[in-house]
C-alpha cells in the first residue's frame, strides 16, 4: 500500500499569503485600470475619435487589463501558495 494523500485531504488556507496577494492585486489593479482609462482617453484624442470611439477603446484596454490582472494573480499564487497541507 502506498501512503498517498487523497485529493480531498484537508488543506489549510495560508492567510498571510492570501492577504499579501489581494493587497498587491488591489494596488496593481488600480494602476492597470487607471492606465487603461487614461490611455484610452489619450489615444482617442490622438486619433480624433468621438465619445463612442473613446468608450470602445477604453473598454478594449479594460479587458486587456483584466487579462493582465488574471495573469498576475496566477503568477502570485505560484509564488505565494494560498493553501497548504497540514
Amino acid at each position: 500500500m502506498s501512503a498517498q494523500t487523497s485529493p480531498t485531504a484537508s488543506r489549510q488556507i495560508v492567510w498571510p499569503s492570501v492577504i499579501t496577494v489581494i493587497s498587491a492585486a488591489i494596488l496593481i489593479g488600480a494602476e492597470v485600470f487607471g492606465a487603461a482609462f487614461a490611455g484610452g482617453w489619450a489615444l482617442a484624442i490622438l486619433f480624433g475619435l468621438d465619445d463612442t470611439g473613446t468608450h470602445i477603446l477604453q473598454a478594449v484596454l479594460f479587458v486587456l487589463g483584466v487579462f493582465v490582472m488574471a495573469a498576475f494573480i496566477r503568477a502570485a499564487q505560484r509564488v505565494e501558495p494560498f493553501t497548504t497541507r497540514p
